[in-house]
């Protein structure tokens, strides 16, 4: 039986064979190798991870399965796909093996429910996103354990700003989105449930957005807003490393500001297991404070102090009352930006039983 909270864990699928990953970078390529060569950048500095289960292909629905029993075994309700339109070097969906042929073809997969965050890193025009709004519809929509809130289909965008700037223009995006909704309807369900991540709400995209990111929200037919990983609003001061405790109290305190900020919808908050992106920085360069990846470090994020994080997180939840209650957690496997609860073999499943001990029932 379930806590009655939506857990709902970032999904990042490069560990799989994508042909247009193939035509630039070579035959299986994955990012599996970027993780076994990361060396330590500074000293007491943890690389690279070594993942207990191997480098697996998350294409394999046996590979799915064994994730989707871990991950609800352990608390989790829901994965949110990290999905790509128009990238890679091509047109059309990218990195979409691991939900469609790995998850999605899952014999378990009714245990855990799914749900897209469009990572729209790219710019794409008002026909692109007709072709990509079709291509959600057809192709995912339909699953019974696709996530709801409300009824309601849950599609979460990365990069409002980005997406405006394609689009060209706020009223531009609304009638693009409205459009969505419109063939959502159509289908027969009841409606999107649009979720914006708070990095694309950032007053330093202000040209673009607006300077009222609540009445963005209302221009757009947004009914939530979340985060995808804490270094978006908490940017920790110190380098190379960052103590992971203190960070979390500097991003956990924020949790309200960022509620007030977007007061016209829920504020789901977001716990970040981890953050090291090192692994993804040219070896040969020195470790220097710059733009991603060059970035801060969390250090010390044992599955103790994440399990901390967690715990702050169902307290907000349990004061501001949420409905639903819930929470996103950054990530499942981002192994290269250091953000993960799949087992190594330092902690084992410490990750994942931190989760249970907060929110399984």
């Amino acid at each position: 039986m379930g806590s009655g909270y939506e857990v709902a864990v970032y999904y990042f699928p490069q560990w799989h064979a994508d042909p247009k990953n193939e035509a630039i970078k070579g035959k299986g390529w994955t990012e599996w190798p970027s993780l076994r060569s990361a060396k330590p950048r500074f000293p007491g500095h943890e690389q690279p991870k070594r993942p207990m289960w191997g480098e697996i292909d998350e294409a394999d629905p046996r590979v799915s399965e064994m994730q989707i029993r871990e991950a609800a075994d352990h608390g989790i309700t829901c994965f949110l796909y990290d999905w790509y339109w128009d990238m890679g070097g091509g047109e059309g969906p990218f990195l979409h093996r691991a939900l469609e042929e790995g998850f999605l073809q899952a014999g378990n997969r009714d245990r855990l429910k799914f749900a897209l965050m469009w990572a729209n890193h790219n710019e794409v025009s008002r026909a692109r996103f007709d072709a990509m709004t079709d291509y959600i519809v057809d192709h995912y929509l339909g699953y019974d354990n696709y996530l709801t809130i409300d009824g309601k289909l849950y599609f979460s965008i990365y990069e409002c700003m980005t997406l405006i700037r394609g689009l060209g223009g706020i009223e531009e995006t609304a009638e693009a989105l409205a459009d969505f909704r419109r063939k959502v309807r159509e289908a027969g369900y009841a409606d999107l449930h649009l979720n914006l991540v708070e990095w694309g709400l950032n007053p330093q995209h202000a040209d673009i957005i607006g300077p009222d990111a609540n009445a963005l929200l209302a221009r757009l037919g947004a009914d939530s807003v979340t985060s995808y990983v804490w270094l978006h609003h908490a940017e920790p001061e110190s380098f190379p490393g960052v103590d992971y405790a203190a960070w979390s109290r500097q991003a956990t305190g924020m949790w309200d500001d960022l509620q007030a900020r977007f007061a016209s919808v829920p504020y789901y908050p977001n716990v970040t297991m981890g953050w090291d992106p090192s692994p993804r920085c040219d070896p040969e360069l020195p470790y220097v404070r710059g733009d991603y990846p060059y970035t801060p470090v969390a250090t010390d994020n044992t599955p103790a102090a994440f399990e901390a994080a967690l715990r702050e997180a169902k307290a907000y939840l349990d004061r501001t009352r949420l409905s639903p209650p819930m929470l996103t957690v950054y990530a499942w496997n981002e192994w290269t930006e250091g953000g993960y609860l799949e087992p190594d073999t330092k902690h084992g499943m410490g990750y994942l039983e931190a989760i249970r001990n907060v929110f399984h029932s």
